[in-house]
C-alpha cells in the first residue's frame, strides 16, 4: 500500500508516551503555564524569530527540558508548534486586513516571526489546510 504524499513534507502526528510528563509538579507547571502565556502571547515574543526555548527557559529560571515538558503537558504541543500557532493566527488576521493589503506574503511571514518563507508556508498549510496565497485570495476577493 503506497503512502499518500503530503504537501510541504508534513508527517502524520505520532502520539508519544513521555515518561518525563509524570515528573512535572502540578503547582509549578501551572505557574509556568501562566508565565509562558504572558511572555509568548501578551508580550508577543512569538513575533521574534530568534526567540528560542533556551531564551524562554532562561527568563523563567528553568531549563529547556523542564520547559518543554510543561509546554507539552499544558499546551499539548512542542515549543515551536506553540509559537507557530500564534504566528499563523496573527498572519491570518494581517492577510485579510485592508491596512496590510500592500504587504507581500513574505513580508507578513517576517512580521509574525517566521525566519523564512518555507517554514511559513509549511506551518500555514499545516494549520489552515491551504496555502497563504489561496487563503488571502479567498478573503480579499469579495
Amino acid at each position: 500500500m503506497e503512502e499518500k504524499k503530503r504537501p510541504y513534507n508534513l508527517r502524520e502526528k505520532k502520539e508519544k508516551k513521555a515518561a518525563y510528563r509524570n515528573l512535572i509538579r502540578a503547582d509549578l507547571a501551572d505557574e509556568l503555564y501562566d508565565k509562558i502565556l504572558e511572555i509568548i502571547v501578551v508580550q508577543k515574543k512569538y513575533k521574534d524569530s530568534d526567540y528560542s526555548a533556551k531564551v524562554l527557559a532562561k527568563e523563567l529560571k528553568t531549563n529547556t527540558r523542564y520547559l518543554s515538558a510543561v509546554i507539552n503537558s499544558r499546551f499539548g504541543v512542542n515549543y515551536s508548534c506553540l509559537l507557530n500557532e500564534y504566528r499563523i493566527k496573527e498572519a491570518k488576521h494581517i492577510m485579510i486586513d485592508k491596512r496590510y493589503a500592500g504587504k507581500t506574503i513574505e513580508e507578513i511571514s517576517a512580521m509574525v516571526g517566521f525566519a523564512n518563507r518555507q517554514s511559513f508556508y509549511a506551518a500555514f498549510y499545516k494549520y489552515v489546510g491551504e496555502t497563504p496565497n489561496d487563503y488571502r485570495k479567498k478573503y480579499t476577493d469579495k
